[in-house]
């Protein structure tokens, strides 16, 4: 039988299935994503003559289908947060996607340098891929839609970090990437890739961003009510949206991660009521989760067929002080000072969750360049990747469910407190 024909067959069906499995799933130790994973591996220990993942993962394959999964999913992050954009509201995101992002990429440069010993560019690489969280595996706690008025402290600023840190990781791993070029060469290189690399592209990023977000938010909620201009309610527009932002923004050799993130919160911060955000919300996750579902199945065959074979005791060790200690401990030392219950900080910093951008990173600067390590990334990364999505996908809906128990506690006691007795 035609391996295309199985192939499309198998992704209908694990995207119809996606209509059910997730409500399915509710109130049970396991999370879709760590479903999905397990089938990719069962479906490639079949002989289904299915196309062969190669274990390392083919570089430009891998960029282009990942790139569409995360920027998709950063547009419908932008889209469902509420708070408006600023320092007093934005300011755990801030810490996390600097500091924290900082600390990650530093320590695990170090690890990856000293106990593993990969080459320095090599380091660097391993540091900036797996420093960001996942905007695309991390929906269990971040925000609802748009229509969804909850929005506690812990979902909003995981929510936020997955959108912001996507796109601030470029720079360390165009950083990998200069540095593995400067050591054949001997060339200088560190003012280039500040000024282009670190400056030049964030800028031109959330420039053309919000430029397009500002643009599109006009033709959409005030054009047609000051003209004739015909109204749209459309959701695939936030896809379109999401296309034109980040192609703009690559032309101009920015970063279009950065891009498609600001457009998508400067196009819900205009008429926040309105039910069409949520219409374009809608739209994209559903897209969003067609390409997961077939990520996922992808990975999966990828570790039945060996991608962790290139993985060393060292490596797993290092993988697992990353995701139990190095973020957990960045994480809260970037929030040192904020005004947040210690419980919260604690899950903030726990929630550190790796996955399908983590994939990006590592294919995008092997398709630039060949890394001596590359077998021994994939290996790390794809061990990581894989038991944070165990791992969170099995404490997630606990862990959230253990946080609104106790805030609605904490407000029942506060208004009980708050109400005199009567006599």
């Amino acid at each position: 039988m035609d391996s295309y024909v199985i192939v499309i067959t198998l992704i209908g069906l694990a995207a119809l299935a996606m209509a059910w499995i997730p409500r399915l799933l509710e109130g049970s130790f396991l999370s879709y994503p760590i479903l999905f994973l397990l089938l990719g591996m069962v479906l490639y220990s079949l002989p289904l003559n299915l196309p062969m993942p190669d274990p390392m993962w083919q570089e430009e394959y891998v960029v282009h289908l990942t790139e569409l999964s995360v920027i998709i999913s950063l547009m419908g992050t932008g889209l469902k947060l509420r708070r408006p954009f600023g320092w007093k509201n934005w300011q755990i995101p801030f810490r996390l996607v600097s500091i924290t992002m900082l600390l990650c990429i530093g320590a695990l440069a170090f690890l990856g340098w000293w106990v593993l010993g990969l080459a320095p560019a090599a380091a660097i690489l391993l540091g900036a891929v797996l420093a960001p969280t996942d905007p695309v595996l991390a929906e269990q706690v971040q925000v609802g839609p748009p229509n969804d008025k909850e929005e506690d402290d812990v979902r909003f600023s995981l929510t936020a970090e997955a959108g912001l840190n996507d796109g601030m990781a470029f720079p360390f791993t165009w950083l990998a990437v200069v540095v593995a070029v400067a050591a054949g060469t001997a060339e200088p290189w560190f003012g280039e890739w500040l000024y282009r690399d670190l400056l030049y592209r964030i800028v031109a990023g959330v420039a053309i961003g919000y430029v397009v977000g500002r643009g599109l938010a006009y033709l959409i909620f005030e054009l047609p009510d000051k003209t004739k201009f015909p109204r749209t309610r459309d959701g695939f527009v936030a896809l379109s949206a999401t296309l034109v932002s980040y192609g703009l923004t690559e032309m101009a050799h920015g970063y279009g991660f950065i891009a498609v993130f600001i457009t998508a919160i400067t196009m819900s911060s205009y008429e926040v009521e309105d039910e069409y955000h949520t219409e374009m919300h809608d739209f994209v996750n559903q897209v969003e989760r067609i390409l997961m579902v077939t990520l996922l199945l992808l990975l999966g065959g990828s570790i039945a067929r060996g991608l962790l074979e290139h993985l060393t005791w060292q490596g797993a060790l290092v993988g697992l002080g990353f995701l139990f200690i190095i973020r957990p401990l960045s994480a809260l030392v970037g929030m040192i000072g904020v005004k947040v219950p210690a419980r919260e900080k604690l899950a903030i910093s726990f929630f550190g969750i790796r996955g399908i951008g983590s994939f990006f990173y590592l294919s995008f600067a092997l398709e630039k360049i060949a890394f001596a390590d590359a077998d021994q990334l994939w290996a790390i990364t794809g061990f990581i990747v894989m038991v944070s999505i165990i791992l969170h996908g099995i404490t997630a809906a606990r862990i959230m469910d253990h946080l609104d128990t106790w805030r609605k506690r904490k407000r029942k006691s506060a208004k009980h407190e708050a109400t005199p007795d009567k006599v």
